[in-house]
């Protein structure tokens, strides 16, 4: 049987995860406050992929998401996260990289057989 490989994206996504870091505080930040916070983290996790203009628009793009999905509260230009709606999403997020992982190790069926004898 011949095996096919596919390249896929399983890390985590870090742009994410540090923009809902900063958002767990209770506070209210406007933009480029919460963006500057953000870059910084991710300057120090070396986790930043093109230039700081084209971040600004993912993290921007990230941020109405969540706006309007609920998990973040906007008022006129500040923004604050919900705690409870974050850390359901950090939980739905962990458990769908898990899932993701698991389908990548999961071998075929005929092939699960013959490695448990």
């Amino acid at each position: 049987m011949k095996r096919v490989f596919r390249l896929a994206r399983t890390g985590p996504d870090f742009l994410m995860d540090e923009l809902t870091d900063v958002l767990r505080t209770d506070a209210w930040f406007e933009f480029n406050p919460l963006f500057l916070q953000v870059y910084g983290k991710l300057r120090e996790r070396k986790a930043i992929g093109g230039g700081q203009e084209l971040l600004r628009l993912r993290i921007y793009d990230k941020l109405q998401g969540l706006v309007q999905r609920g998990i973040v509260e906007k008022s006129g230009k500040q923004y604050r996260g919900i705690a409870s709606a974050l850390a359901a999403l950090a939980e739905r997020v962990a458990a769908q990289h898990c899932q993701r992982l698991l389908d990548i190790v999961k071998l075929p069926q005929g092939e699960q057989q013959s490695a448990s004898d």
